[in-house]
């Protein structure tokens, strides 16, 4: 038995090795973060509007075409990287987008929308982070695709790149448009 527990560590090794190594070889990208969420209504929340002269977020809001909804925030780095990919999102009119504005002051987030642009048609203000809990984000900023029928179809961690927007999120716009997705 006491042999035995010179074996243990050679044994813990080679369970992280293999838990480390798995995704390496079956080349899975350990950035994607599956969401249970896929093909699921999306959740229903009425989120009061961050801006007087732009409507909120409701339940329905997210049906009748293909959305992108955008959770961000002014104090979010990474969300001030990607808003220059959502400004020609919007400004080529590719697919409409709505913002969840997470866990923030108002007058910061407007500022915020003052100085970068605002490439949103709704704004939806989820100031305790309720609605993020019920969509599954893990921080900011996240992006979903929703359908017509207001289906969640695919989900975004981290900013928003142009590989991202051109090799996913804009062909699986036009599959879902077409009806394919």
């Amino acid at each position: 038995m006491s042999r035995l527990l010179y074996l243990l560590p050679l044994l813990i090794f080679a369970v992280i090795a293999g838990y480390f190594t798995i995704p390496i070889l079956t080349k899975k990208d350990p950035r994607l973060l599956p969401s249970v969420l896929i093909d699921k209504p999306a959740p229903g929340h009425d989120l009061p509007a961050l801006l007087q002269d732009k409507p909120g977020l409701g339940p329905e809001d997210l049906k009748g075409e293909v959305k992108l909804v955008n959770f961000f925030a002014s104090w979010c780095g990474p969300c001030r990287a990607e808003h220059p990919i959502l400004m020609r999102l919007a400004a080529e009119g590719a697919v409409p987008l709505v913002g969840i504005n997470y866990k923030d002051r108002p007058e910061a987030a407007i500022g915020w929308l003052r100085e970068l642009g605002d490439p949103f048609g709704r704004i939806g203000t989820d100031s305790d982070g309720r609605a993020a809990i019920d969509w599954g984000v893990y921080g900011v900023p996240e992006t979903y695709l929703v359908d017509a029928a207001g289906h969640i179809r695919y989900r975004h961690v981290g900013p928003l790149t142009g590989q991202a927007l051109n090799d996913t999120l804009l062909p699986m716009v036009e599959q879902l448009r077409a009806g394919k997705g």
